[in-house]
């Protein structure tokens, strides 16, 4: 089960991503250079990409272990592909 701590901590991350993409909307209409436009979205890529990666962190903490303590190896194995599946098509793009 995820701790209402950690959930709180990506839901502040979460807006202020939203604040960074408000900001680049911003910059856009005030015709702002091309290379700091570009560096902003690198640093909501970036932001987001460390939301994921704490999402799936608390997943494999809590669910997997879980799994992988009451499963078979076959059914673990299941559920690590699926994971991996998820990451690889959330990497993509």
């Amino acid at each position: 089960m995820e701790n209402s701590s950690d959930n709180k901590n990506k839901l502040v991350a979460l807006r202020r991503i939203e604040g960074q993409v408000r900001g680049v909307q911003r910059m856009i209409e005030n015709h702002k250079t091309t290379l700091n436009i570009l560096t902003q979205t690198g640093a909501i890529k970036g932001a987001l990409h460390k939301v994921e990666d704490d999402i799936l962190r608390s997943h494999l903490q809590d669910c997997i272990a879980e799994v992988i303590k009451k499963t078979s190896k076959e059914e673990t194995q299941k559920a690590l592909d699926e994971i991996l599946k998820v990451i690889s098509k959330t990497r993509k793009g």
